[in-house]
């Protein structure tokens, strides 16, 4: 097993690649009294283009397949309630589908190596039937129309759906009601078989455990197991271009206050000589000092009272490109649109602030140290962002500099926009 140290952290990091291709990665904390637990594949909404792992023809899978197939893991052939199971055992347990991945987890101090034998078992273990695939319709038909409901995942989806146009990131994670009723067994074990093998995924382990106890205990569960042998994955390419898809969008809800999203479109080849975590620190930034909720700008707008709430900053990025986007919520929406348009013009960052703002992260950084939860999922994020875990990130972030900082504003195209708005009926 291979130990690491996470940078400035006091923490060490084991890993190791089993015979069968999949990554385990663990970060004990002795001092305190819980365990997290996760479960994750490389597969996730984008990947709806690829050739499965028993053809050579490319395929085309509906939308909401990696969502749905989720769901569906939760059942069981047997009848066993995953949910149930740990529930017992005094864990909680859960699951998530994103644009890149998906994730099952447990936490909870107790019958540790039941749990996490149950984990890998119940997600290695996968149980569709024609009718427990259109059973399972119907409840997601019903999560897509609470999404369509709600104003926040509408203008966040919108903002997406209009800011890319090729990349599958702009679709739905859930897929629509159309989508989901394309999806079939055959289509799930396609995917499943294809994405689900332990050469594309990883588990992740943080709090009070032994490191070679846990090790032992998951090569043991994966020993007498069979899996086909692991490729590599071919997946459709994209040629995402710089333009936006939609420019500005107006939806009409039932809100009391309008909301509002202004999102500026990088090309991330702009910003040759850095990395790509470099780029996205320096971008988050410089976007920070201008118009988070400390900047100067969101002060005077919150005295003129054109808005009574901070604005916040986000961002999004694929392979090519970085999608930073400031949210706020007035009534005076297209004021606020404008008076970003001439601060853009006049962006500045000092050395001072850039100074601050270092420190700022890496205080963050210590605190998620501390935290099992936020070191679980800085694991995760790493691997699927940069395929490795970045253990020095405390050298990346005091490495930053003005000089850099400030070829990166010079080389900041702001013409590709999107606006998108959630107004009052």
């Amino acid at each position: 097993m291979n130990k690491t140290y996470l940078e400035n952290l006091d923490l060490s990091l084991y890993s190791k690649k089993l015979n069968n291709g999949l990554e385990v990665y663990i970060i004990p904390k002795n001092n305190c009294n819980n365990i997290y637990a996760t479960f994750s594949t490389k597969y996730g909404s984008i990947q709806s283009e690829f050739v499965p792992n028993d053809s050579y023809e490319m395929i085309k899978v509906p939308d909401g397949v990696a969502h749905f197939l989720e769901h569906k893991m939760f059942e069981q052939e047997k009848g066993a309630d995953p949910f149930t199971f740990f529930s017992e055992r005094g864990a909680d347990a859960n699951a998530n589908t994103s644009a890149f991945r998906t994730t099952y987890l447990f936490s909870g101090p107790d019958f540790f190596e039941e749990n996490l034998n149950y984990l890998l078992d119940y997600v290695q273990s996968p149980y569709f039937t024609d009718e427990n695939v259109e059973k399972e319709k119907g409840i997601i038909e019903q999560e897509i129309k609470m999404y369509e409901d709600d104003p926040y995942s509408r203008l966040y989806e919108g903002t997406l759906f209009n800011s890319f146009k090729e990349d599958p990131i702009r679709k739905s994670v859930i897929g629509t009601v159309d989508s989901i009723n394309e999806i079939t067994k055959e289509i799930l074990y396609k995917c499943y078989n294809t994405f689900y093998n332990p050469g594309n995924m990883f588990v992740v382990v943080t709090g009070n455990v032994d490191p070679d106890n846990v090790l032992k205990i998951i090569e043991q569960n994966q020993k007498n197991k069979k899996f086909d042998n692991f490729g590599v994955i071919k997946l459709k390419k994209y040629d995402e271009p710089d333009e936006v898809e939609k420019q500005k969008e107006i939806l009409n809800m039932n809100v009391n206050l309008p909301k509002c999203t202004l999102s500026f479109k990088f090309n991330l080849s702009l910003f040759p000589n850095i990395t790509l975590k470099e780029k996205i620190l320096y971008l988050s930034i410089i976007f920070d000092c201008n118009f988070g909720y400390t900047s100067l700008f969101n002060e005077q707008l919150k005295q003129q009272k054109i808005t009574s709430s901070d604005l916040e900053i986000s961002n999004i990025d694929n392979k090519t490109h970085a999608l930073y986007t400031i949210f706020f919520e007035s009534d005076d929406y297209e004021k606020i649109i404008e008076l970003i348009k001439n601060e853009i013009k006049n962006l500045t960052l000092t050395e001072e602030e850039l100074e601050r703002k270092k420190k700022t992260i890496i205080s963050s950084q210590v605190f998620m140290s501390d935290n099992i939860f936020s070191l679980n999922h800085k694991i995760v994020n790493d691997i699927i962002k940069y395929g490795k875990v970045i253990t020095e990130d405390y050298s990346i972030i005091k490495s930053l500099n003005i000089k850099d900082a400030k070829s990166v504003l010079k080389n900041m195209d702001f013409d590709n926009y999107s606006i998108f708005i959630i107004d009052k009926k």
